[in-house]
């Protein structure tokens, strides 16, 4: 490890952070609160925490701003990270290992880096005696991963959240692989869906009519076709990423006790991922159009069914908007505006009416989220952090 590294405050901090195992399943998140909250007492911010889901914790830090009467500014974390598979790591998962200039550990990239870059560009900022017009909240949530339904969608839902004023949010991006950096304004819409199909039952060695395999059959062949529609426009059209179109994809198929009985059921499921331009009600009446051609008795039912959360305005409408883009101009860097492919709690957010983008302050460096040695290069870590130095003064100030 470079000396310079192994004296660096804010790169120690990361490897303090990265050491607390806050990882599914069933994670405890009693050492993440004992670490925010002496980086918050260091930093000299007042800490408030939120349970509003038992074992749900929800943390916020506050710097006042000099018109706190003013809609705040909020930059969210989440504290969980998805599970590991210890073996498949040439570097342990929970030490911080940095190697070549690189440090490893699981959270790394998602999003632990971003949580300790607002802390470190907060400290500096308040070190130089800097104060903004609004108030700046620093939200650590729980269960991001496994889809914030006990964390920010609920947080959302209560007065602690109204009482915090939000005007504006930043959250999770993703690492940039070009030049550029990735600014999300929206996401697209998630459906997880089961299609169930009945038929006659009977033995395996007979062409009985009616039964549930032809009717999957057909549900599954409509839904790869659509499938192929999609990739067929990311082939023939380099200026669209992922996010910008639908995705589907055949993630269960269950059904059936022995190999030579033609069951009474089977069922498919989907996971499909509804682009922001996608009309939601035509599409679900085109599922209910495929489960009336499959055969009789055909249904679906959603495990998840996302409502359309319109993207964040990213034009002279939105002051925010404009003050973040400013900021990056003054730096120098290239922002890409993209759909987010996945879900984040940046969704919980928009859907109150506050406008939200996901940003990580990261190129030329490839993704590695939830992959096995999810790993960051120092300097683009500690350049990230000069890169919220410069953006929060300008949003805070809008």
């Amino acid at each position: 490890m470079s000396a310079d590294y192994a004296t660096n405050p804010a790169v120690n901090t990361l490897r303090d952070y990265l050491r607390i195992r806050s990882v599914h399943p069933d994670v405890n998140y009693d050492e993440c609160l004992t670490f925010l909250r002496s980086q918050a007492a260091a930093i000299g911010l007042p800490v408030q925490v939120f349970e509003v889901v038992p074992k749900k914790p929800v943390l916020v830090m506050t710097w006042e701003g000099l018109q706190p009467e003013l809609c705040s500014v909020l930059l969210n974390s989440h504290m969980d990270v998805v599970p590991v598979f210890e073996k498949s790591w040439k570097h342990p998962p929970f030490a911080g290992e940095i190697v070549d200039g690189v440090i490893y550990g699981r959270g790394v990239q998602d999003m632990k880096s971003i949580a300790v870059q607002y802390l470190e560009a907060v400290r500096r900022l308040k070190n130089k005696g800097m104060r903004f017009k609004r108030t700046v909240h620093l939200s650590f949530v729980p269960d991001e991963e496994v889809g914030g339904a006990k964390g920010m969608a609920e947080f959302v839902k209560t007065d602690h959240y109204k009482n915090l004023r939000v005007g504006f949010a930043l959250d999770e991006g993703i690492a940039c692989s070009t030049e550029e950096y990735q600014v999300f304004n929206g996401e697209r819409t998630i459906w997880h869906l089961n299609v169930i199909c009945p038929g006659k039952s009977g033995h395996g060695s007979l062409l009985l009519p009616d039964t549930c395999g032809e009717k999957i059959r057909y549900i599954i062949d409509k839904f790869m076709d659509l499938r192929q529609v999609s990739k067929s426009r990311l082939e023939n059209d380099p200026m669209l990423t992922i996010g910008d179109v639908t995705s589907i994809n055949l993630t269960m198929i269950s059904g059936g006790i022995q190999d030579n009985i033609v069951p009474e059921k089977m069922r498919a499921t989907f996971d499909i991922r509804l682009a922001t331009s996608e009309d939601l009600e035509a599409f679900e009446n085109k599922i209910k159009q495929w489960c009336r051609e499959a055969g009789a008795g055909v249904t679906y039912n959603f495990n998840q069914k996302d409502p359309y959360v319109p993207p964040t305005a990213v034009d002279t409408t939105n002051p925010y908007w404009i003050a973040f883009k400013s900021s990056a101009d003054k730096l120098g860097i290239k922002l890409a505006v993209r759909t987010f492919p996945g879900g984040t709690d940046s969704r919980y957010i928009r859907a109150t009416g506050t406008p939200a983008l996901g940003f990580t302050p990261t190129h030329l460096t490839p993704s590695s989220l939830h992959e096995h040695d999810e790993n960051l290069p120092v300097e683009q870590f500690l350049r990230g952090i000069e890169i919220y130095e410069e953006i929060l003064p300008a949003v805070a100030n809008v």
